[in-house]
């Protein structure tokens, strides 16, 4: 509990000290003959006045506490935790492949879009890459851009010397760089390639894995086709605490992306409550007092006579 405006509490020695006086004085009362009789002495009457008189400096308090703006705390809430995800997409000529009724761009694509109707409030980045790497849709919680892109980014309508080879390991250089101009929230990359990559070779995918991991960014790869997953893709996902999997249908790539929805849940941050007026209290105490103080002048009241 506490008070917008503390210091209106000083206010209250003002009803305090009207209180005290009244339970330690005396009231003057006119005497008249009949005060001369023998009557019973009734003390309960006299403290029962007394603690009727004083309900209006109750009153006066209760309304001095509502000048000084009492407030409370809200229940503290949670709020889902930004996950930034980033897409980098295969669209090497291989992506071309025939996968169920069409071919592995588009699953990939179709797959891709469904994830993002069960994601909602992330923020999500495309790239697409083969010999080189082009950002498509920055960091957005705004998915319309996805939804346009598929007929734009097909591997056959790409020139030749972009999407001449697949090169991952420059692709997950570029999605870091990305990434880290987020400042807050998760970071997630989702691979999505049906080859190898020799720029992986070497050591560098656990040098790339290392700077990654270093900048908490988490990698899932799907291989997408026949075969199993490179090495040293799985190297990347398994040091960063992704995970590889394996798609060899369009079923099966849809079940992978809801695997990921799960693995990859975003957390919940406790929000500080705000402090609410809180007035409900004090006014029904205000009332009552002076609606009781109102009912005692009817029949409970000192008169002289």
């Amino acid at each position: 509990m506490s008070f917008a405006h503390p210091i209106v509490l000083l206010a209250l020695a003002i009803p305090v000290l009207l209180i005290v006086f009244q339970w330690m004085t005396r009231a003057r009362a006119l005497p008249l003959p009949f005060d001369h009789q023998k009557s019973p002495h009734r003390k309960w009457l006299a403290l029962l006045l007394n603690l009727v008189n004083t309900l209006p400096y109750l009153v006066l308090a209760t309304l001095i506490l509502i000048a000084a703006g009492p407030r409370t705390f809200e229940r503290p809430k949670s709020e889902r935790e930004l996950t930034n995800i980033m897409f980098c997409l295969d669209v090497s000529g291989s992506m071309t492949a025939s996968f169920g009724p069409g071919d592995r761009y588009d699953s990939a694509m179709e797959s891709l879009n469904e994830f993002l109707d069960y994601r909602k409030g992330d923020a999500f980045s495309l790239m697409v890459f083969g010999g080189d790497n082009l950002r498509w849709v920055p960091l957005t919680t705004d998915v319309s851009a996805f939804r346009h892109a598929p007929p734009f980014l097909h591997p056959s309508k790409l020139p030749k010397w972009f999407n001449g080879g697949t090169f991952i390991g420059k692709a997950l250089k570029q999605a870091e760089k990305e990434l880290l101009t987020t400042e807050t929230g998760d970071r997630l990359i989702i691979l999505l390639s049906d080859g190898a990559s020799f720029d992986l070779s070497d050591g560098n995918d656990v040098k790339i894995a290392r700077s990654l991991a270093d900048n908490n960014i988490t990698v899932f790869a799907i291989h997408i086709g026949g075969g199993a997953p490179p090495a040293e893709v799985s190297v990347i996902s398994s040091i960063t605490g992704g995970e590889t999997f394996a798609a060899g249908d369009p079923n099966a790539l849809k079940a992978v992306f809801q695997r990921i929805d799960a693995m990859a849940q975003a957390s919940l941050v406790r929000l500080t409550p705000d402090p609410v007026d809180y007035f409900r209290p004090y006014l029904i105490t205000a009332f009552s007092l002076a609606g009781t103080y109102l009912l005692t002048l009817f029949g409970l009241r000192y008169t002289p006579w």
